[in-house]
């Protein structure tokens, strides 16, 4: 369309477009294809489909869409199209799927491999510098799991396709506080211990110790423990 065929009241274009009512009709007919194809080709690369995705599962989504989306809005352009990239992308989903069961260093490659980002309560701060999750966000995870501090959890898996596993530890011991440092009501309720810990990364401090041995800061703070009405420092002794 050249610029002096465009003007802002233009209802006609800008409502139904340069083509002709039939066109409408036919729109009905192509939806109905393409929905078909869509959720035959969905159905073929299995159930994951309909749940967290891959990478490889997301790509092959990301191409369904950008190829089914054309003929729906373009009248030169057939669906049999649609339908040829519909099925390369089902068949190069399941060939990756099939050889990812069988090798899994190739499984790796192609949708990558879980974390440990917490471990015996200490964070692991290099493989979250690795899969780049900061120390806010996953403190709010843990939040989001009735979390208050890092000596109740066991391990914090990040997993291949980016969702979280918590294994809460069966014996809580003293922690670092995740809690936020501007809600004092909610903090003035935890029980603090006299077991000292990094203040970046939870790790416990012992004797001899002037630098965490985790991530080498020299920040300490108090453990805590299970909350209790009133805030007071409680003997606790190291392991």
């Amino acid at each position: 369309m050249k610029e002096f065929q465009i003007y802002l009241w233009d209802f006609q274009r800008i409502f139904i477009g340069e083509v002709p009512g039939v066109f409408y009709i036919e729109i009905i007919i192509r939806s109905v294809l393409i929905y078909i194809i869509l959720i035959a080709s969905m159905r073929l690369m299995g159930r994951r489909m309909a749940s967290q995705l891959s990478r490889i599962e997301m790509a092959a989504m990301v191409s369904l869409a950008a190829a089914i989306g054309v003929p729906l809005q373009s009248p030169d352009r057939g669906i049999l199209p649609a339908l040829v990239i519909a099925l390369m992308v089902v068949g190069i989903e399941r060939g990756v799927s099939y050889f990812a069961s069988k090798n899994e260093k190739f499984e790796e490659v192609t949708q990558d491999d879980l974390d440990t980002l917490v471990q015996d309560s200490v964070l692991q701060l290099d493989r979250m510098q690795k899969t780049r999750i900061t120390k806010d966000r996953l403190c709010a995870h843990l939040r989001s799991e009735q979390v208050t501090h890092l000596g109740t959890v066991e391990r914090l898996y990040m997993e291949a396709d980016g969702s979280f596993t918590l294994i809460k530890n069966p014996e809580p011991k003293p922690g670092l506080n995740i809690l936020p440092a501007w809600d004092e009501d909610f903090v003035n309720e935890m029980k603090f211990t006299n077991v000292m810990v990094c203040k970046n990364c939870g790790n416990e401090k012992q004797q001899s110790d002037n630098m965490c041995t985790n991530c080498a800061t020299e920040e300490w703070d108090n453990a805590v423990i299970d909350s209790v009405k009133e805030n007071k420092k409680q003997e606790f002794a190291p392991a």
